[in-house]
């Protein structure tokens, strides 16, 4: 079973190995023992609709009894962060420029990264920002590669704007000099900049808190998963990003019978056996592949029991 000690939970994987199923399973084990918890996507091939047969949207939408969902879009994400960089340099950018500049950050909404930054930042918001008022967050993430720059990034933003500030204060002491009167000048972009680093090193104290914050990678008994789950767990370690748990998803039950499945299961055996040399510091849950997929609450009440 699970640790519900977690308050954030992030559960990873490669794409098709279960991770929508999963993520939606934990959070709705955790409601029903009582805690108010929300389910957050944050991969752009949202499932958490399906799953539960409703339209779920930007906003926590009530699904049962202290189970809430959303669905982060980064399309709108992405408009509203550009938006919030426009708020953000009015009066700072002079009135003749200005249109030049607004336009230059609309061509950055197509550009590679914008829709991952935009995440990023909703990210860090429903992070700190809901934390407060839920129990539980449990974020169904992206394919694997996804997460894993979604995970790193306070920390290399952190870098980089730490690189920024330290630019900005240089130009702004340069301007004292030249203006000769050794009045301190309002700088708003390094005030935006100090905020946004804040935001970032408070995020990263959050993800970096074992106590509070769990790391969940879902596989099945198959080469590649094992391959790429290995990977992005030694990469995430670099960053201090340690994962404690892995669901190992849709294992052939022993019922299973029949030439071809005897064969699988042959093969199977040998991936367990592999899965537990490489990942003998993780904790290892066993979920069975069901007979049909789950498409009701019941079921997935029922599927939940394994977590």
């Amino acid at each position: 079973m699970l640790n519900d000690t977690k308050k954030i939970l992030f559960i990873g994987g490669k794409g098709g190995v279960g991770k929508s199923t999963s993520a939606s399973a934990i959070a709705w084990r955790l409601a029903i023992m009582g805690k108010k918890t929300l389910l957050i996507s944050t991969d752009p091939a949202h499932n958490l609709g399906d799953i539960f047969s409703v339209k779920i949207g930007g906003e926590p939408k009530k699904i049962v009894q202290n189970l809430y969902a959303l669905e982060i879009n980064p399309e709108h994400e992405t408009t509203k962060y550009i938006n919030t960089v426009k708020d953000n340099i009015k009066g700072v950018v002079h009135s003749s420029m200005a249109d030049e500049v607004y336009r230059q950050l609309d061509t950055v909404k197509a550009s590679p990264g914008a829709d991952e930054a935009a995440l990023f930042d909703k990210l860090i918001s429903i992070i700190i920002e809901e934390r407060e008022e839920y129990d539980h967050l449990v974020f169904d993430t992206a394919p694997t590669g996804h997460t894993i720059r979604l995970l790193t990034l306070p920390e290399l933003m952190g870098v980089w704007i730490e690189g920024m500030l330290k630019k900005r204060k240089k130009t702004n002491e340069n301007y004292v000099q030249l203006l000769n009167d050794g009045e301190p000048i309002e700088d708003p972009i390094y005030e935006v900049l100090l905020e946004r680093k804040n935001r970032f090193r408070k995020a990263r104290e959050i993800l970096l808190n074992q106590d509070r914050t769990g790391f969940i990678f879902v596989l099945n008994p198959e080469r590649l998963p094992i391959l790429e789950t290995k990977k992005a767990i030694d990469l995430l370690a670099r960053y201090d990003l340690h994962v404690h748990t892995i669901i190992i998803n849709k294992i052939l039950p022993k019922e299973a019978d029949g030439a071809f499945l005897k064969k699988r299961k042959e093969h199977e055996k040998l991936y367990l056996e592999q899965i537990q040399q490489l990942f003998r510091q993780q904790k290892l849950i066993h979920v069975p592949l069901l007979s049909e997929d789950i498409t009701t609450t019941d079921q997935l009440h029922t599927f939940s029991n394994y977590y």
